[in-house]
């Protein structure tokens, strides 16, 4: 009889985890798999991105991004980093820098700090929508080649 009370409340203690790891994973809503809409997107200067897609781990702590796609002129992008949101610097892969600095302005947007050799050279505000269905990512700085980048990107969730 002892058996079967404490499966029982084992049971009990499994289904009040995973309801609290639920609760959890809707408070990051940065969190999945976003496909760039490109009918909605902006670059400035262009050619636009043909495609890229971005696979996001978010909890209350840090980011995980790895996101692959295809710009303008054919050519592959890579963007791949694990940073916490305290603000440091963390390598990072991405095409206009070594590294980034994450920090979350509120509980759906989230500003990272792309540096190139120790200096700022974009600044990207990424912010979820209130349904979570939508993520628009507005990038602001100097590209690889020096170019000034102004660019909207807009990500529809998975």
């Amino acid at each position: 009889m002892r058996i079967k009370k404490y499966a029982g409340m084992v049971m009990v203690l499994l289904v009040m985890a995973l309801a609290a790891s639920v609760a959890t994973r809707a408070d990051e809503p940065h969190s999945g798999t976003w496909k760039m809409n490109p009918a909605k997107s902006k670059f400035s200067p262009g050619p636009a991105n043909k495609d890229m897609t971005l696979k996001i781990d978010e909890d209350e702590k840090s980011i995980k991004v790895v996101g692959d796609g295809t710009d303008g002129e054919g050519k592959s992008i890579h963007v791949e980093y694990n940073a916490k949101l305290d603000g440091t610097d963390t390598p990072a892969t991405v095409p206009f820098g070594d590294t980034i600095a994450l920090k979350r302005i509120n509980a759906h947007t989230i500003q990272s700090i792309a540096k190139k050799d120790g200096k700022v050279v974009m600044t990207v505000t990424s912010t979820v929508s209130a349904d979570g269905k939508t993520r628009t990512s507005k990038f602001k700085g100097k590209d690889a080649k020096g170019n000034a980048v102004n660019n909207t990107v807009v990500y529809d969730k998975q």
